[in-house]
């Protein structure tokens, strides 16, 4: 049995934002086999034609993986291997309207969603609909691409624009107001908001590649007094979740760095919902946003199979699938490979 870990030098998976170095570091410290492969090469298929298992921690906001990254996992894991992230975790990862679709199929407690492909239907929606209205483009991570619209007026130049000139991915106004108010908490560095500056004037490649998004428009219906939201991570058989303060004057939570780590704070109800959707989509590793309605009801913003790493390791414990408590630190993406193993073994044992 042998691992196949995208790794390339200079890119994400070399960064500390990648769940690579843990990957290699853990197989190295219990003598898993593995081998280091490129998947940007022509020859990616060959390479790992020797292995039972490929892992990339790919990222949504790169230009190469962007192009091709689903569609590799996909005949991958065709032919017969175990990929992480697998087919099942990946084709509707950062793309919202994909999870609508898909949470409303099997009756999760999704926040009401809406998506329309036509101008004039979207326009006489509205007419008979309460404002706010949280506008999302279907990719972004982080609360990119996020706004609460707080007019009509203003929900009919968002409906406009969609169906005409469309959105950029990289909203850079947002961006550098986004990073200056969390340099002035401590949350990000001057270099991080001098980046963003820079970035005004030179768009990112990725939002050159991908282009400008229209042809459709999304909302989700504004939850209000929601101070907070919480965030559970299920792998395998274990869960663990944070709460993420909302920004001051915003009403966006992920992607501010104000965490809360007590898992006294977290609803139980959250982490329920996280197992039995994980269970029903086979999903190996998610992550759930929820906020609360009303009638302290939790609902599903939504998901996704990445996460950063370093702002989950104070977490004090963890879930099992029975809900039972299991204080301590933890490695999640040790478990990553845990699962895959036990996965592949009983073919191994029937050789």
């Amino acid at each position: 049995m042998k691992i196949a870990i995208h790794h390339r030098e200079g890119s994400f998976s070399d960064s500390d934002f990648s769940y690579n170095k843990r990957w290699i570091a853990y197989c190295k410290e219990q003598n898993i086999s593995y081998k280091l492969v490129d998947a940007y090469k022509n020859n990616i298929i060959e390479q790992i034609a020797n292995c039972d298992i490929f892992m990339w921690h790919f990222y949504q906001n790169s230009t190469k993986d962007f192009l091709f990254a689903k569609q590799l996992f996909a005949s991958i894991e065709a032919a017969g291997k175990l990929v992480f992230p697998s087919l099942a975790m990946t084709w509707h990862f950062d793309d919202k309207v994909a999870q609508k679709y898909l949470l409303e199929a099997i009756d999760a407690p999704l926040v009401e969603s809406y998506v329309f492909y036509d101008e004039k239907e979207a326009l006489a929606w509205l007419e008979k609909t309460a404002i706010p209205l949280v506008f999302k483009l279907r990719g972004g991570a982080g609360s990119q691409n996020v706004k609460l619209l707080k007019t009509k007026d203003v929900v009919k130049q968002h409906i406009r624009k969609a169906f005409r000139k469309g959105f950029s991915q990289y909203d850079g106004f947002s961006i550098l107001k986004d990073r200056f108010q969390k340099f002035t908490k401590g949350k990000d560095t001057f270099k991080g908001v001098l980046h963003a500056f820079v970035r005004l004037l030179y768009p990112t490649t990725y939002a050159k590649v991908k282009g400008r998004d229209k042809g459709y428009i999304y909302f989700q219906k504004f939850i209000p007094n929601n101070d907070t939201d919480t965030r559970v991570i299920v792998i395998g058989k274990r869960a663990f979740a944070i709460k993420r303060k909302v920004r001051e004057n915003d009403f966006r939570a992920s992607g501010g760095g104000f965490i809360i780590y007590d898992s006294n704070e977290i609803d139980i109800q959250t982490v329920k919902i996280s197992f039995d959707i994980s269970k029903k989509l086979t999903l190996d590793c998610v992550a759930f946003d929820f906020v609360f309605d009303e009638k302290n009801n939790p609902l599903i913003v939504e998901i996704s199979y990445g996460f950063a790493i370093e702002a989950y390791d104070p977490c004090p414990g963890y879930w099992d699938d029975q809900l039972n408590w299991h204080k301590g630190s933890f490695n999640p993406q040790a478990w990553m490979i845990d699962d895959l193993i036990e996965k592949i073994a009983p073919s191994f044992d029937n050789v």
